[in-house]
């Protein structure tokens, strides 16, 4: 899948690796199947795009040990300087789950997230799911893009994540239905 993604008004920050495109207001990307060997890129992004405070990200071997179960996708969001953002997500019967999702920070903004989570909904619904689901920290500002895209609150975990300060945030579960 390959998109032409158009930067947000203003100035796109200083240093982003979109950048490097050829054509400052439009930049080609394209999403790919990825699996072990991107390891390495996904924990890179991860770990710039979840603030390790919350306790958001998974681990090394926690991402390891779920990629050769059946019914996980890694998809892999790459410019052509390389990976910028990954989802993984889990498969199981009429069900779906995305799991995780991360934007490196130089190209958020510039619809990478948006992307990832379309084609989510679009891969799932493709093998027959019809209920999607997900979970997000209260507060985080993804929880826009999935009001955006058609995701309603379904549950609450109250006080999950911990935060820099020692606040506690609540975990909200959102779904998508047929």
């Amino acid at each position: 899948m390959q998109a032409d993604l158009r930067p947000r008004a203003g100035r796109p920050p200083q240093g982003s690796r979109l950048m490097a495109s050829p054509a400052p207001s439009e930049f080609a990307i394209q999403l790919r199947p990825g699996g072990i060997g991107d390891l390495d890129e996904v924990m890179r992004i991860m770990g710039q795009a979840f603030r390790p405070c919350y306790g958001e990200g998974w681990t090394r071997s926690q991402c390891a040990g779920i990629l050769p179960i059946d019914g996980i996708a890694l998809t892999i969001c790459e410019d052509e300087t390389g990976p910028i953002g990954f989802s993984l997500a889990r498969s199981v019967a009429d069900e779906a789950e995305l799991l995780l999702i991360a934007v490196d920070p130089d190209a958020q903004g510039h619809g990478v997230g948006n992307l990832l989570l379309r084609h989510f909904i679009q891969t799932a619904r493709e093998a027959g799911a019809r209920r999607l689901h997900l979970e997000v920290r209260d507060g985080n500002p993804a929880v826009a893009l999935y009001h955006r895209a058609g995701f309603a609150p379904a549950g609450r975990r109250r006080n999950y994540y911990r935060g820099p300060d020692g606040a506690r945030y609540d975990a909200v579960t959102l779904s998508l239905v047929d």
